[in-house]
């Protein structure tokens, strides 16, 4: 594969994302005490050993500036409307900007640095640190439990080398934001209750209950059933099997573009995963790309095949604009 300009090897892709701990971010990211701890924790010991290559490996890695500025502007909507208590909530917005500042300031292309494992730790848990300012500036800009890093093995002149790509879990983000819709409202509703006054016996019956239901999605789904009853993939048609997925993430989707029915498929469950995480995408021909991102393992496993042809998937103009942003911000090319 070819990584600005310079020809690498493909060796295996970690089998696991490395979702980012609230114990590893800088203080201002954090959601509990403390100010973080530069070790990360990167798996179980033996499969990060065998993935890098040696019993208490010193790894050479790199990461792409232009990587860094596509997650940062994948994330934005988090750190400006954020879904979690970060101890710096309040200037999140103001500290994008910062560090985008940082991010533009990197060498173009790649950025390479080194890891270390932490081997002086015991026990059955994998960690690697660095003292190097990319190690740094990506503990920075990482979220916790809504960031997650993949690690690729590349081979560079017959040397291993290590790409590390962040990532922004869009699921997840969603699903703490209808956290805070819906409990927030409920929260509301108990302390109007309180205020107009309400019998004993009511305000121990009403329970505060979350819910993660997304309004508007039952008109979004019925559409999309119309234009396609079945998944273009499997051809699935049971409707109970089916699963109406978002091109442009609900997350950071606006109301009018969150019940957009060009802005969906109908796919079984499992790809609609990989659709949803970033793993698949199509192009406007009706082509399915798959990540890299992706084990060996798992490619071999999953049922089609890079550039594949689904002659079935619906396409028209509105859904190609919506594709360019699944291809260009959620896809893990």
């Amino acid at each position: 594969m070819t990584i600005e300009g310079e020809n690498f090897t493909f060796v295996d892709t970690f089998e696991t994302p490395i979702t980012v701990a609230d114990s590893w971010v800088m203080p201002k990211n954090k959601l509990g005490d403390g100010n973080g701890e530069a070790k990360l924790y990167f798996g179980s010991r033996d499969k990060m050993e065998q993935f890098f290559g040696e019993i208490g490996f010193t790894a050479t890695c790199f990461v792409l500036r232009q990587d860094l500025q596509a997650y940062m502007n994948a994330i934005k909507a988090e750190y400006f409307t954020p879904s979690q208590e970060y101890r710096g909530k309040d200037e999140m917005h103001l500290l994008w900007s910062e560090r985008m500042g940082k991010i533009n300031e990197l060498p173009k292309g790649i950025v390479d640095f080194t890891i270390r494992e932490q081997s002086q730790i015991a026990g059955t848990r994998g960690y690697v640190n660095s003292s190097d300012k990319v190690y740094k500036l990506i503990r920075e800009i990482s979220l916790p439990l809504v960031t997650y890093i993949s690690a690729m093995r590349l081979e560079y002149n017959g040397h291993p080398m290590f790409y590390l790509k962040l990532f922004a879990d869009f699921e997840e983000i969603e699903k703490r934001k209808a956290f805070i819709e819906n409990y927030g409202a409920a929260i509301r509703q108990t302390e109007e209750e309180a205020f107009f006054g309400v019998r004993e016996d009511e305000v121990i019956t009403k329970t505060p209950t979350v819910r993660y239901g997304r309004e508007g999605q039952d008109e979004y789904r019925r559409k999309l059933l119309e234009e396609c009853p079945f998944c273009p993939i499997t051809m699935i048609n049971e409707e109970s099997l089916l699963i109406a997925s978002h091109i442009k993430p609900w997350a950071v989707s606006d109301s009018k573009e969150r019940i957009d029915p060009n802005n969906g498929f109908i796919l079984s469950p499992l790809y609609d995963k990989l659709f949803d995480r970033g793993y698949i995408t199509f192009t406007d021909d009706k082509h399915v790309s798959i990540s890299n991102w992706l084990s060996r393992q798992v490619k071999d496993r999953i049922g089609i095949k890079e550039n594949q042809l689904f002659q079935f998937l619906p396409m028209n103009d509105s859904r190609a604009k919506y594709l360019e942003y699944h291809r260009n911000t959620v896809f893990k090319g």
